[in-house]
């Protein structure tokens, strides 16, 4: 089964008619997809709890998906390739990622109107339809994002109940100052006297009870502590168990989105992107952070063919999802969590399969691939910051886990690291430190990820296959362990305590009181003298540098832990006095480069081998060079 109706609320000229390439103008297309489920089909069977949701007349599962689409206005003018951006907690990204629209107005990234919202109009100028759905039901529609309306999952015609745990936090993701705190699940009951409140200031701590009388349930959704008034800690890991109920069938959201893909490419009644006689040859998946690990789960579960054995999408691009999937088709999951070191490290998220390539798991002893050789499987592009190594495993895409050695990837699959970026890194990244140490990196991973995006298009429509993969690798020394890793030692710049260390899945709801005793053995990309990866994509700021780039930092409240997913950057000294001032012991820019156009020949120099291994575009080279001859780090 599949999308029975898709209602269209609205039509709209997109950034008032302008031209974009060959495909012209573009619009605006608003509304919303139906679809039913057959809990008895062979596709849905993967489908946690699908069996216990309500069943209409004939039997089927029903849901609705909001969906938003850019397209060509008129359609025949397109390239006939639909690109679907997984939406990050019902917000767009690709725009920002491929684009570089910048993410400080989230009211607009999410509701594109004007030519500015184009960004570059990389993506528009190529003619493609962009689409977006949402597959969270727990994501807001506040703001323009993308929701979803799922059953619950019912048992004697009641919502189902069960003991949870809900991990939360102030001051790291969350805001500075928590005074009450929102439930992930409506409470069972308010009367529940063997719900527990536990904190403890790190993950590798011990939990410390909160006596039941100094916090209370404020209603079905909320807690707080007492006396009213009394802020939660911030930095503090706190979790609360209690009986929750009305979880909704979260694994809907995979089905949800390979249907509407399908209907896309392959319904022409009522379909949207096929007016005018156009049609669709191609699709492409795009995720980032929790919409990538989406990706890989979708991939996972087998969701990349149709009901009628069709391909979804012809080529994944995943970016910064690591060794990662989503904690979305679990009771009671939670999907907008995503672990580190000192976030929510033991919810599920790492599980092998780790990547496409067959391997054998060390402790479950089982063998697979996230990939399986099917005819539906797509080509694959995965693309990884510095941070997924240090945060989230990403050397386990790569490696075998039973064997530590490098792992041997199907011909279909690509996978990359952007040396010295990360996780959140685009243009206008903050560079203030927040709740870190150092200052934050804003090193972009996008010039990498447009050229990349470019080869999986060529990959698709012409046959050529990308560059081959960048990864640290066992074999020639260029993946290692954390702390063989060595960094300079800079004045000021705090180090990292280690990796975040990735162990097979636990009770999420009961997990050891004494902390994981199993971990998979994962890599970090060995670093130069300067402090700055070696493996990987290079691109010129990593290539010709002015700084130290790396994908991790520490908490200020807490040093021996890594800063959640921000990178650090720490400038070179000028001239060889002031970093003799400091007792710097990396070159001076002075020494490096000795003047400004010596450092723009270098840039230019980088830019154009990556150009030549497609690894830039040539107008990325060109911006590259244009910043190097501005940067204030030289004096004229």
């Amino acid at each position: 089964m599949s999308i029975i109706e898709i209602n269209i609320a609205a039509v709209e000229p997109f950034a008032e008619g302008k031209a974009f390439g060959q495909a012209g103008g573009y619009v605006r297309v608003r509304g919303v997809a139906r679809g039913v489920l057959d809990p008895q089909a062979p596709e849905n069977a993967g489908i946690v709890d699908l069996d216990k949701a309500t069943r209409n007349k004939a039997g089927q599962v029903e849901y609705a998906t909001d969906f938003f689409i850019l397209r060509p206005a008129e359609p025949r003018r397109g390239s006939g390739m639909l690109v679907y951006d997984v939406t990050n907690r019902g917000s767009k990204r690709i725009l920002q990622l491929i684009d570089d629209v910048p993410a400080n107005d989230p009211i607009a990234v999410n509701d594109p109107k004007t030519a500015r919202d184009a960004g570059l109009g990389f993506l528009l100028g190529r003619g493609h339809s962009i689409v977006w759905s949402g597959w969270d039901p727990g994501a807001p529609r506040a703001n323009n994002g993308l929701g979803a309306d799922f059953p619950m999952a019912l048992e004697d015609g009641k919502p189902i109940t069960g003991r949870i745990r809900d991990e939360f936090q102030a001051g790291t993701r969350g805001p500075a100052e928590l005074v009450v705190r929102r439930l992930s699940y409506p409470a069972a009951s308010l009367d529940q006297p063997a719900a527990r409140l536990a904190v403890r200031d790190r993950e590798s701590d011990r939990r410390r009870d909160i006596p039941r009388g100094e916090w209370e349930f404020v209603d079905n959704r909320s807690i707080r502590l007492v006396p009213e008034g009394r802020a939660f800690e911030p930095f503090k890991i706190y979790e609360l168990w209690y009986e929750a109920t009305e979880p909704k069938v979260l694994g809907i959201g995979f089905a949800s989105v390979r249907d509407l893909v399908s209907f896309l490419r392959y319904e022409r009644n009522g379909n949207p992107l096929t007016a005018d006689d156009a049609e669709i040859r191609h699709a492409i998946g795009f995720g980032v952070s929790q919409s990538g690990r989406f990706l890989r789960h979708f991939l996972e579960l087998g969701m990349n063919r149709d009901s009628a054995g069709r391909r979804v999408f012809d080529g994944v691009f995943s970016h910064v999802a690591g060794a990662g999937k989503v904690f979305a088709n679990h009771r009671f999951g939670m999907p907008g969590r995503t672990a580190t070191q000192h976030e929510d490290r033991l919810y599920p998220e790492n599980w092998f399969p780790f990547g496409n390539a067959a391997a054998t798991d060390p402790f479950s002893g089982k063998t697979g691939a996230i990939l399986n050789g099917e005819p539906s499987d797509p080509l694959v592009i995965e693309t990884n910051t510095a941070t997924e190594y240090w945060q989230k495993g990403a050397s386990l895409v790569h490696t075998d886990p039973s064997s530590a050695k490098d792992a041997e990837l199907p011909a279909n699959v690509r996978v990359y690291l952007i040396a010295g970026t990360q996780h959140a890194g685009r243009p206008g990244a903050d560079p203030r430190p927040g709740p870190c140490v150092n200052p934050r990196n804003p090193h972009s991973a996008t010039p990498a990820l447009r050229a990349l995006f470019h080869a999986l298009e060529e990959w698709l429509m012409k046959g050529v296959a990308p560059p081959p993969s960048r990864v640290p690798r066992l074999a020639d020394g260029t993946a290692v362990k954390a702390e063989a890793a060595r960094m300079p030692r800079v004045n000021g710049f705090a180090l990292a305590p280690g990796a975040n260390r990735i162990t097979p899945p636990v009770d999420w709801i009961d997990p050891p009181e004494d902390g994981q005793a199993r971990f998979y053995e994962s890599f970090v990309s060995a670093v130069d003298a300067d402090g700055n990866e070696i493996a990987g994509i290079r691109l010129p700021p990593i290539a010709a540098p002015l700084a130290t780039y790396t994908g991790w930092n520490v908490y200020r409240a807490a040093p021996g832990e890594l800063c959640d997913r921000d990178g650090s950057r720490i400038p070179f000294a000028r001239s060889r006095a002031e970093r003799d001032a400091d007792d710097d012991p990396r070159p001076s820019l002075e020494e490096r480069y000795g003047s400004r156009d010596a450092y723009v020949a270098k840039v230019r120099e980088a830019a154009a081998a990556l150009v030549a291994e497609r690894l830039l575009l040539a107008a990325d080279a060109e911006a590259f060079v244009a910043a190097a001859r501005d940067s204030a780090e030289f004096a004229d």
